[in-house]
């Protein structure tokens, strides 16, 4: 269970909906969109009108009878529940395809966090430029991170590397670690939230799905 402003403890499930509720109604303020129905909002995302006000109401609702919702004021609200106005700052570590690809293309500051300094141990790599950012030797990350105080690391090494990192990011007083690595990390790490990518796990899914309608 997770703990929010205003919403005490609720299920990932709900937080997971949250951050797709998020998404969508940005994309809509960008379609010109102001005010929507609980059930064209769940016709958009594959859920139900029900499913939607449920989760909302964990957090006071936010939607008035006959009018549904603005678009702009639960954006907000919900990007509040979120934490994207926190300015939290982020690291990655790890500057192979997955870093790079991460460094270039992904929007960090969409989701309220700032990305401030890159890592790798692979001295062809250090000191070159990636998204915009030189990246720094491994050697230096413990001095960087006491002087910047980043609250996330972005995880991009080799599997094998990722617990130790762990380890060393939370005495480093790193509490979130945002995992590609393939590795299970919430496993074994204690003191930081973890959330784990892993492709994997996705395709599978769907190749589960994909069986269901053969």
């Amino acid at each position: 269970m997770s703990k929010l402003s205003s919403g005490g403890n609720v299920s990932q499930a709900v937080v997971r909906r949250l951050s797709r509720y998020y998404r969508h109604l940005h994309e809509m303020l960008q379609e010109d969109v102001h005010r929507i129905s609980s059930q064209k909002l769940a016709d958009r995302l594959g859920l139900t009108a029900s499913q939607i006000r449920q989760d909302l109401n964990c957090f006071g609702g936010f939607g008035q009878q006959g009018y549904g919702y603005n678009v702009e004021i639960l954006l907000r609200e919900i990007g509040g529940i979120l934490g994207v106005r926190r300015g939290l700052a982020a690291i990655l570590i790890g500057v192979g395809n997955m870093g790079r690809a991460l460094c270039n293309n992904f929007d960090f500051s969409w989701a309220g966090i700032r990305l401030i300094g890159i890592f790798d141990n692979n001295p062809d790599v250090v000191g070159s430029t990636v998204g915009g950012f030189t990246v720094q030797a491994i050697e230096r990350l413990d001095a960087f991170a006491e002087r910047r105080r980043p609250d996330i690391a972005v995880l991009t090494l080799p599997r094998e590397l990722a617990p130790a990192m762990a380890e060393r990011l939370t005495r480093l007083s790193v509490r979130g670690l945002w995992n590609f690595t393939g590795a299970d990390l919430h496993l074994s790490i204690e003191g930081a939230a973890v959330e784990n990518v892993n492709f994997a796990d996705s395709l599978l899914t769907l190749s589960y799905r994909v069986g269901e309608l053969l």
